[in-house]
């Protein structure tokens, strides 16, 4: 259960929702019946390892609800307070997304990020609003909104969601305490809009490793959530820690040398013309950088040899830690089971 209420939360994100957040994708048994414990156990320890604060618990995986909140009890044991635990609210329907923030809650989860289902056709912003509102009134968990290209809503407004329909859920949604603000992607234009609208309110955050650090040498930004940055390893949360203390040059050096790597990455989400994450990449690259890595589940997207070969050679030429592990054993990963 959260460590707060729904009128403390907004305090409690502006002092605790900090760092750099990535992702955690379940790990599965080799035959794909049931989730393999100990490879999310490691990844919850590499995790740590590597200074993030937190991690998406990614649901888009052909995952039931109750192994997802088994994967979610999984990852709150091992963490043992020392990760921020944070529901993803992608499931098939508004209930199924009020049911599971419910039991995700029960079971540890501290944060949740919105998504919309592909079935959610709004004919008007005010669509999305009715959704997002009925979803946050129904759960007491501090809730992040996420305008991004990835749901189509770009016919209704071109930031996807527009910033007076944010507005409107900050003024009248206590427990919307963050916005991952990727609205009109690759521009950083709704970025901009939502931190000079909104940021005095709630917790602004920028995921896209390339712009958040150019943006931390202008504006405070306090938080990097959420996305794949665990294929870079350590490096996010030291790029963050260093522009948050006014090394912005020694930032920017660093951020020039990962350029390969983060360069390779914008090929990866949301996978052209499909319009979800292609979360076999991101696994594959978590597994490059140490993590358990292991197959997933139809349907999923298929990860293709030469697609292999350009992220591990980016993290070489970015001069970044890349395992010596042979690609065909991210398909068993490195806890079987």
């Amino acid at each position: 259960m959260p460590r707060y209420s729904r009128s403390e939360a907004r305090d409690w994100a502006r002092d605790s929702f900090r760092g750099v957040h990535n992702v955690i994708i379940p790990s599965y048994t080799a035959d794909l019946t049931a989730l393999n414990e100990e490879g999310i156990r490691h990844d919850v320890r590499r995790n740590i390892e590597f200074g993030f604060a937190g991690a998406l618990l990614v649901a888009e995986t052909s995952i039931t609800l109750d192994e997802y909140i088994r994967f979610v009890e999984i990852v709150v044991d091992e963490a043992k307070g020392r990760l921020l635990p944070i529901h993803h609210a992608s499931f098939n329907t508004l209930e199924q997304n009020i049911d599971a923030a419910t039991r995700a809650s029960a079971a540890g989860a501290e944060f949740t990020l919105l998504a919309y289902p592909p079935s959610f056709y709004p004919l008007s912003q005010r669509d999305i609003y009715n959704y997002s509102k009925a979803f946050c009134d129904a759960t007491d968990l501090a809730t992040m909104l996420f305008p991004v290209p990835l749901w189509g809503f770009e016919r209704l407004h071109a930031a996807a969601i527009s910033v007076d329909i944010l507005e409107e859920l900050v003024d009248d949604v206590p427990n919307v305490v963050a916005i991952k603000a990727e609205g009109g992607h690759p521009s950083v234009a709704g970025f901009v809009q939502v931190w000079n609208r909104l940021a005095d309110r709630v917790v602004v955050s920028m995921p896209i490793i390339e712009h958040a650090i150019a943006l931390a040498g202008l504006v405070p930004l306090q938080v990097i959530a959420t996305s794949n940055t665990e294929f870079y390893s350590s490096t996010a949360p030291h790029l963050l820690s260093l522009a948050q203390s006014g090394k912005t040059d020694e930032a920017l050096e660093l951020l020039w040398q990962i350029a390969p790597a983060w360069k390779s990455n914008e090929s990866v989400a949301p996978t052209p013309g499909a319009h979800v994450v292609h979360r076999m990449a991101w696994k594959y690259q978590a597994w490059l950088a140490g993590y358990n890595g292991g197959p997933l589940r139809m349907p999923t997207n298929r990860l293709i040899w030469k697609e292999m070969r350009a992220y591990r050679q980016a993290l070489v030429d970015s001069n970044l830690p890349v395992t010596s592990d042979h690609d065909e054993e991210f398909f068993i990963g490195r806890n079987p089971a």
